[in-house]
């Protein structure tokens, strides 16, 4: 049974990355992982993702650029506000402009920097570098 399937997504993605696989089947799909895979895709982590219908609720079909050194979940989901944004950097990045972390907000998902550009906070989701 599962409990966390972001979390399920993100350790079955790292261990790929890790394991030197080119490609990678993420099952089951849904539409926060799209856009946290979408995300990861605009910041170089992985190539390309495509959406596969097996009738059991979808899967994800990842190539993998081979750049992941790190991801996973934040749990709790912590609530941030935009000008906090650089404390939970601190926390969960090994350095300054190095990685991303995954803000869920009003405006949808976004990176902590886009979110420090509008000047909104959000929920703390993933990180990743």
């Amino acid at each position: 049974m599962r409990h966390d399937v972001l979390n399920d997504t993100l350790v079955a993605l790292r261990h790929a990355d890790l394991g030197g696989r080119p490609t990678v089947r993420l099952a089951p799909a849904s539409h926060l992982i799209g856009e946290v895979l979408r995300l990861f895709r605009e910041n170089r982590y992985i190539e390309e993702f495509t959406y596969v219908a097996d009738g059991r609720g979808g899967a994800y079909e990842v190539r993998l650029a081979r750049r992941i050194n790190s991801c996973g979940v934040i749990k709790p989901r912590l609530a941030v506000r935009g000008r906090e944004m650089e404390r939970y950097e601190a926390r969960y990045l090994p350095a300054q402009d190095f990685g991303l972390l995954v803000v869920s907000t009003n405006q949808g998902i976004v990176s902590h920097a886009r979110a420090r550009e509008l000047k909104i906070g959000g929920k703390l989701l993933a990180y990743v570098y």
